[in-house]
């Protein structure tokens, strides 16, 4: 099996390295090997390489940027998917996707499912958003997989800010009206894994679409923090800020110019239905993480 990834030193890219390496020869790329702005660029490796499998997890992520940047999100959330699909269309070979919990406004009480009307509050989501119905109409075989809150061992996230912070400040204030779960970058490549050897194996079913890829359970920011804090102090790292000195705040206390979900819970009944999966607590990838960078 041949497989085309993308952005290989972003945090998800940087795990699916080792995850796909067991299925096939795999051709990772950064941003100078495939430039995600230029169609030349998309359709030229494609046509080069003639994968079996495309593995898309580049992103244009800069949440606020993307507020003034809207044409560069555009090009590389929403119209490369579009490319990499009608080119795997013609292939026949299978895209794998990654979206976000951005594409829905957060208001609803409970989870979010893939059924679920959408509603994006801001440039990144919509252009995400974009990226999937562009996908989903190249004719192309594909998985979609919805996630949030990522962090990883390689590359910046939340929490490596919190621990940076907590060993410089005696205070700090964190939201905590937003929820969500934590997920690593390592649980998103494994089930990235197990789907495309689930789909390459068994072609007779038309089991791809979009699904939600979340860890288990869920917390708000403040308690996420809280948490990492803690569990590293107790593995031994030096922490200045008192567990009591971290505080609760409001989003409204925090504004930003691009406007967050409150609720990124996401419903992954399907995806572990669909391939018998069972995704652990958001808690277990966090401590694995923290073993790993500590």
């Amino acid at each position: 099996m041949r497989l085309l990834l993308t952005g290989k030193n972003g945090q998800v890219g940087f795990e699916l390295q080792r995850s796909l390496a067991p299925l096939g020869a795999v051709s990772a790329f950064d941003r100078s090997g495939c430039d995600l702005s230029s169609e030349t660029s998309i359709r030229e490796l494609v046509r080069d390489l003639k994968p079996d499998v495309i593995v898309n997890p580049a992103a244009y992520t800069a949440v606020d940027k993307a507020e003034t940047e809207r044409e560069q999100a555009a090009l590389i959330n929403a119209r490369a998917p579009a490319i990499f699909g009608e080119e795997a269309a013609k292939l026949g070979a299978l895209v794998v996707h990654y979206s976000t919990d951005y594409v829905f406004d957060g208001q609803a009480q409970g989870l979010y499912a893939e059924t679920d009307p959408t509603g994006p509050q801001g440039v990144y989501g919509q252009t995400k958003l974009d990226g999937e119905q562009a996908l989903a109409a190249s004719g192309a075989r594909h998985v979609i997989f919805r996630t949030s809150w990522v962090y990883g061992a390689h590359g910046a996230n939340f929490a490596k800010t919190m621990l940076r912070l907590a060993a410089e400040r005696e205070t700090l204030g964190v939201v905590a009206d937003q929820v969500g779960a934590p997920t690593s970058a390592a649980l998103i490549a494994d089930v990235t894994a197990h789907v495309i050897r689930t789909l390459q194996q068994d072609t007779s079913k038309d089991l791809g679409g979009l699904y939600h890829l979340v860890a288990g359970g869920e917390t708000n920011w403040h308690d996420y923090a809280r948490y990492v804090i803690e569990a590293a102090r107790a593995r031994g790292k030096a922490i200045k800020v008192a567990p009591e000195a971290i505080k609760p705040i409001a989003t409204s206390d925090y504004p930003t110019p691009a406007k967050r979900p409150a609720n990124s819970r996401l419903d992954t009944s399907k995806l572990r239905n669909t391939f018998d999966l069972t995704l652990p607590d958001w808690k277990s990838g966090v401590d694995f993480f923290l073993q790993q960078i500590l």
